[in-house]
């Protein structure tokens, strides 16, 4: 009996297309935040959905060792249309900080 798979595995999407070595590590997702707190507000439900970043919380306390950024809470809808509390993140200095 023949147990290899001939059919191919399925699309995974436009990253699977594209190889992007470590395009999950910490250090890249804190890249592409900070390269998003650059142009603005980010709220945890656009880091998670635009940016592919599932733990944010976790990425701002990391970049918090370097910049300053401030967190207000707002009520956002996901995108199934509930509402959460979430948090808002603004760049403030991208200067070293010395707490």
């Amino acid at each position: 009996m023949d147990t290899t798979n001939e059919k191919s595995a399925p699309s995974q999407g436009t990253l699977s297309k594209t190889p992007r070595p470590n395009f999950n590590s910490c250090a890249a997702q804190r890249q592409r935040l900070l390269e998003a707190l650059r142009h603005g507000m980010v709220s945890t439900i656009t880091a998670r959905r635009d940016l592919d970043i599932l733990s944010p919380a976790a990425r701002i306390i990391e970049l918090r060792k370097h910049h300053r950024i401030d967190t207000v809470r707002i009520n956002q809808p996901t995108d199934c249309g509930k509402l959460h509390c979430v948090a808002l993140y603004a760049l403030i200095s991208e200067e070293a900080r010395h707490d």
